[in-house]
């Protein structure tokens, strides 16, 4: 893969919640680069709400770790 990831630091929050998502899906893909697997597994979870809610709780952990890296857009 390339080199995606070149800092946690955001302007925003939402652009920060942005990168959260995309630091979770980029887990996925490189935890299962196979993607027609990867597209497979997708119907497994799409109609099953704890699943989604897992995927929900590793997006606000991301999202933690990039405001923590952005002093929570706060300025001092």
């Amino acid at each position: 893969m390339d080199n995606w990831l070149e800092s946690l630091k955001t302007n925003t929050a939402q652009e920060g919640f942005e990168l959260a998502i995309k630091l979770s899906r980029m887990g996925v893909k490189y935890t299962q680069p196979d993607m027609d697997v990867l597209k497979a597994g997708r119907k497994q979870y799409a109609d099953d709400p704890a699943l989604l809610i897992n995927s929900s709780q590793v997006v606000a952990i991301h999202f933690q770790t990039v405001a923590k890296a952005n002093n929570y857009w706060t300025s001092d």
